[in-house]
């Protein structure tokens, strides 16, 4: 499969305690990419320098081929998207409203919704399932729904590759499996690339063709899940001594411990 976005020789940095350096990653067509580790790794940092949100101290990003930075925002946002962690503004807009704006970098600056839009708003409302919810307004929703509100909005913007923030956060077990089982079905059906930064090591594995995990601003491992998953990963990486079985086609791992410091 080809590399639909890249990152090359990326450094960027708020402090001497918290920094990237010369971070390289590929990202290929249809893939889904989980990017793990400890908090303050730099994996939110990872997504918002993959968007031109942040803007690197060195190297670049690549967009099929096209460094990110030469492109105009209207353009990047018609193959590119992300969804940051989501809080509760915009509460009383209605559904249809907020899956609206993800048409926007469809118009030019004089032109007004028409019914060309609709449909690509109709479509992305029904791969959601949230047809019959389009006119509530986000505050009446589960924390679910409105989260599946939010994913209709940028994939009404019709983008080749999705980026997600802890999609499941604050949500239960159920509503968080829901999200999951959606973004599966998104990348399935319509072959969208997804990268998202996930802390459930469990849904990582078992949603993702590779797993990104990240320690101080660096990759520590890269691969597969089932490549990567092993009691010296989780002991390395998160401190924790984990018991790693097999589910078939992806790995699950069970913390039992924390690793303890050796003294000097």
């Amino acid at each position: 499969m080809e590399d639909v976005l890249t990152a090359d020789q990326l450094s960027f940095g708020f402090s001497d305690s918290y920094y990237i350096k010369e971070l390289s990653l590929r990202f290929k067509k249809r893939e889904v990419v989980s990017i793990i580790g400890p908090n303050g790794s730099g994996k939110s940092t990872v997504l918002r320098l993959l968007t031109r949100l942040l803007k690197p101290a060195h190297g670049a990003v690549y967009l099929e081929g096209k460094e990110l930075h030469t492109l105009s925002s209207k353009n990047i946002a018609k193959k590119l998207t992300m969804l940051p962690q989501i809080y509760d503004h915009r509460s009383e807009m209605t559904v249809r409203d907020l899956v609206k704006f993800g048409r926007q970098p469809h118009l030019k600056w004089y032109e007004d919704y028409h019914q060309s839009h609709d449909t690509y708003i109709d479509w992305a409302l029904e791969a959601t399932r949230l047809t019959a919810l389009q006119h509530r307004p986000l505050s009446s929703l589960s924390g679910g729904e409105r989260q599946r509100a939010w994913i209709a909005m940028t994939i009404a913007q019709t983008p080749q590759i999705l980026l997600l923030d802890e999609p499941t956060s604050y949500l239960d077990i159920a509503h968080q499996l829901e999200v999951m089982e959606l973004v599966q079905e998104l990348n399935r059906s319509l072959g969208l690339t997804i990268i998202m930064v996930l802390h459930d090591l469990n849904q990582a594995a078992r949603y993702s063709d590779q797993i990104i995990a990240m320690k101080n601003g660096k990759v520590v491992r890269q691969g597969k899940p089932l490549d990567v998953y092993h009691p010296d990963f989780f002991r390395d990486v998160f401190s924790i001594e984990a018991r790693v079985y097999s589910a078939g086609e992806y790995p699950v791992c069970e913390p039992y411990g924390v690793v303890q410091a050796t003294q000097s």
